[in-house]
């Protein structure tokens, strides 16, 4: 925008230099861009078996209703989430997604000044936010395989740190940090610092001896501990996320957070698909043998074509390593009607994250993949 000398900017600089999301490309845009019909999506780490069918089934009940405005305090939902994680209901804050509840922890508890500790190759919206916040952090490194190392945190923390925001498992890399490090973390970290562990992926967890990070609760007081509905109860077109942290910090959050942040339909839904244990049950088993098909193939694709390697992943997606342009076999995975995500925007710029869809789905992703590596390496760029 042309403004004239001296004039005060439209923004702030840490505003204009903000880079947005980016998120999966959507079905509907890639019919839009290559007029094809038969497009499988596995970018957005989605249940590929759908919504819950008894969350599908509340919303439907309470439809009827939506000109009225929900319960602003989502008592119903708050209790049921309070009866499944064995918490007091003041303990629990509701989101528009668990992003939504991300962003009202920094704009919350950080003032400027403040920094953030963050792992490498974590997920993204943890420095959107930051940076939309004006504040700083600083990414503490991993191993060579992606996995995060608790001494590397406490050794990025500064006088500054107000927040440690950790992905357990971590998206993108489907890295997974046993309970006994939380628990160090934990223990170790200065109080006056709050702990953000995100279980985004905690259905899919079959590590021996997991546990969530909330039975640290009453080992540390400023642990917060947010859950997504959009993952393993296929609710993300929805936006439904809760928060577990001491009340005092709940009723601070609740100060900020827009009034009906989370809608009518929402509520009912997400409580529903809270006891729907056999949509659950099937949901990480379909998971289960998606993994095992997948991982079959990528091995055998890299027998026959070097550098194909992927990361043990205990989340319901896989980063898939090709030591190719992960940016031109998505472009060529995408002419064959599959979408993926290339990882450039992470720093990793040869790498594929794919979602586990379902068996039939990984068999025709694999054989797109394979045709996308031949191309690459016959020369199609």
């Amino acid at each position: 925008m042309n403004q004239k000398q001296g004039s005060r900017p439209l923004v702030a600089e840490h505003i204009e230099a903000l880079k947005p999301y980016v998120p999966g490309k959507p079905i509907s845009e890639l019919k839009r861009e290559l007029g094809l019909d038969d497009i499988i999506k596995l970018a957005s780490n989605e249940n590929p078996l759908g919504p819950s069918p008894a969350a599908v089934e509340a919303m439907r009940r309470v439809a009827g209703e939506a000109n009225l405005y929900p319960d602003a305090a989502a008592y119903a939902f708050r209790s049921a989430v309070a009866r499944r994680e064995g918490v007091d209901i003041e303990r629990v804050g509701v989101g528009n997604g668990s992003n939504e509840l991300l962003t009202l922890i920094v704009r919350t508890f950080c003032s400027p000044g403040d920094t953030a500790v963050l792992c490498e190759y974590s997920f993204i919206a943890y420095r959107i936010i930051l940076q939309a916040a004006g504040l700083t952090w600083t990414e503490a490194p991993v191993g060579p395989r992606y996995e995060a190392s608790v001494d590397a945190i406490l050794e990025s923390v500064t006088g500054t740190t107000r927040v440690v925001f950790l992905a357990n498992p971590n998206n993108p890399t489907g890295t997974y940090l046993p309970f006994e490090e939380i628990a160090r973390l934990a223990r170790v970290l200065p109080e006056e610092i709050i702990l953000v562990v995100d279980e985004a992926y905690d259905d899919y967890v079959r590590a021996e001896g997991h546990q969530s990070a909330l039975a640290l609760a009453d080992e540390r007081e400023r642990l917060v501990v947010t859950r997504t509905f959009s993952k393993v109860y296929g609710l993300g077109g929805a936006r439904a996320g809760y928060m577990i942290a001491p009340a005092e910090m709940v009723g601070y959050v609740n100060r900020i957070r827009e009034p009906f942040n989370m809608n009518a339909l929402v509520q009912a839904g997400a409580a529903a698909a809270l006891s729907d244990e056999d949509f659950v049950r099937r949901s990480v088993e379909n998971n289960e043998e998606s993994r095992a098909l997948f991982e079959r193939g990528l091995a055998e694709i890299g027998a026959t074509h070097e550098g194909i390697t992927w990361i043990p992943s205990e989340t319901n997606f896989l980063l898939v390593e090709t030591s190719r342009s992960g940016t031109s076999l998505n472009e060529a995975m995408l002419r064959r009607g599959v979408i993926v995500r290339p990882m450039r925007g992470y720093g990793l710029p040869e790498a594929l994250r794919i979602s586990l869809g379902t068996p039939g789905e990984i068999r025709r992703c694999l054989a797109a993949l394979q045709e996308s590596i031949e191309e690459y390496d016959g020369g199609v760029r």
